[in-house]
């Protein structure tokens, strides 16, 4: 015999919604991604490149409080890939391309159409690796991510171009390294190799006193010079992965 109770709840309309707090920050990560391509139309590239570390910190917040406060949601992750793919896909791009697109036009058509390919080359290989992310989340190793997250090739791009932007004349010797440095961060997002997560790192874990006074190091460096810190800080994380590669794979023809 059937329990009436039981059949009014199946009954029931279930309660839709979306929890506010995780969603609240990443709709932050997303406007100032949003900022970040405005003010880059606007010429004001350093509050661009400020803009998108922003949306870096926010990103990561959205993820943390959310498991912290067990408020994760199928809704929550797939808006969090699309306001990545804004902040860490479009903004970067446009930002080198009004950045440079411009400038290097003026040395002739066929350098302005090679850095408008390198901007949505860059865009493109965002989106794959956000879709590849997405596609293989479940069995993936959580110690590592298969290519360079987006966040760290946005501060890539972002650091160089607020770098670049301090010079009043960078020459074609200039953009051209920057929209290979675009290029390149582009290339490692859809590249095959294995960078480190630190999500095996225990906060509360002892540590050496020595590794403690590296934070003030960091920030001290990071207060005087900022685009250039950064710049070193996720330029040497980038190429972490490749020189990893590179050792082991002599390493082993050495040992053969």
């Amino acid at each position: 015999m059937n329990d009436p109770e039981i059949e009014d709840d199946a009954l029931r309309p279930q309660k839709r919604g979306v929890y506010w707090l995780p969603n609240l920050l990443t709709t932050t990560a997303l406007f100032a991604g949003f900022y970040a391509i405005v003010a880059a139309i606007d010429g004001k590239f350093e509050n661009a490149a400020i803009a998108v570390f922003v949306a870096m910190v926010f990103d990561g917040l959205d993820g943390r409080v959310a498991r912290w406060t067990h408020t994760e949601s199928a809704f929550g992750k797939e808006y969090d890939s699309l306001s990545d793919m804004v902040s860490f896909g479009l903004a970067p791009a446009i930002v080198t391309y009004q950045w440079g697109v411009v400038r290097i036009a003026e040395y002739g058509p066929l350098w302005r159409r090679l850095g408008w390919l390198v901007c949505f080359f860059y865009a493109a290989a965002a989106a794959l690796r956000l879709a590849r992310f997405n596609s293989r989340s479940t069995g993936q190793d959580k110690h590592y991510f298969e290519g360079l997250p987006s966040p760290s090739a946005a501060a890539i791009v972002a650091a160089f171009v607020w770098l670049a932007s301090s010079q009043t004349n960078i020459g074609l010797p200039g953009l051209i390294l920057a929209f290979l440095v675009t290029a390149f961060a582009a290339g490692l997002m859809i590249s095959r190799f294995a960078f480190n997560s630190f999500k095996q790192v225990d906060a509360g874990a002892r540590v050496r006193f020595t590794h403690i006074l590296l934070v003030p190091l960091a920030f001290v460096l990071l207060s005087l010079y900022p685009p250039v810190t950064l710049l070193v800080f996720f330029g040497g994380y980038a190429l972490s992965a490749p020189l990893v590669w590179l050792y082991r794979k002599v390493r082993r023809r050495a040992r053969a």
